[in-house]
């Protein structure tokens, strides 16, 4: 009886061990493919050098009032860093001549400056505040940067069919410990690895903000760039439309097109 029981316990421990190692083995391969995803999304965007375009934003409250403003954008692709990226606000008048000026790294802090044209003067967006709300919309400084593969670690969850795609769906935990999101999940096709849909977890782990991405066209014969991005606030009942148009490639754009000393003279 004594040596039934001992065998038992032998093979409970063994049983006890594999299956832990099989867990271990599942994870690390989760986290692997969730890597491996995003880095190929990233290699099939290398290479569009720099890109223009209009944009509008739309505000609504939580009772559907709406305030619109006029945009334009322009990006700076960067070997072996973030990119570089300038809002410029056009209309209406309150907010003519706003200008943001977004530096992002792939380690590090990025480097973020909005000018006032009503204070005359250059902020400096720091990098414990990046989580506050850009301009009164629901996207925030974080939201602006180009979203590098080393900002984020990965974790592959599912394959999931959405608004009539496959995808798959990803957990990214920002490296940076002063984000506003504990994690992100991540809705991305495997046709062409665009991104259709993100869910923001705030750091209490809620939900806090959905961005669902649409009207994709394709540029280049190789770049996709959405039409449209509708971010919503669960927590408060806004939300925040950018409506993209005139996308232009090939620009010539350089460095000096993105000079923080020329903020109030940006066009």
């Amino acid at each position: 009886m004594l040596r039934n029981s001992v065998l038992l316990s032998v093979l409970l421990s063994v049983l006890t061990v594999m299956l832990a190692a099989g867990g271990a083995a599942a994870a690390e391969e989760a986290v692997d493919k969730g890597l491996a995803i995003a880095i190929e999304a990233d290699q099939r965007d290398i290479g569009f050098g720099d890109a223009s375009a209009t944009l509008q934003m739309i505000l609504r409250n939580r009772h559907g009032d709406q305030t619109t403003r006029q945009m334009r954008s322009r990006s700076l692709e960067v070997a072996d860093d973030g990119d570089k990226s300038l809002m410029i606000f056009d209309d209406p008048a309150d907010v003519k001549g706003t200008a943001f000026l977004s530096f992002s790294h792939k380690t590090g802090d990025d480097d973020q400056w909005l000018y006032l044209p009503a204070l005359k003067r250059v902020k400096r967006i720091s990098s414990s505040n990046k989580s506050g709300p850009f301009m009164g919309s629901e996207f925030s400084y974080e939201d602006l940067s180009s979203q590098e593969v080393e900002k984020y670690t990965y974790r592959y969850l599912r394959d999931e069919a959405f608004d009539g795609r496959d995808h798959f769906v990803l957990e990214r935990v920002p490296v940076d410990k002063k984000s506003g999101y504990r994690r992100q999940v991540v809705w991305m096709d495997k046709d062409a690895y665009r991104v259709w849909k993100v869910e923001f977890y705030d750091r209490k782990d809620a939900l806090l903000k959905t961005l669902v991405f649409s009207g994709y066209q394709q540029y280049l014969d190789r770049h996709w760039r959405a039409g449209r991005m509708d971010m919503e606030n669960h927590q408060t009942g806004k939300s925040t439309t950018l409506l993209f148009e005139d996308y232009v490639f090939g620009n010539g754009l350089t460095d000096a097109d993105f000079n923080r000393n020329s903020l109030a003279k940006a066009r």
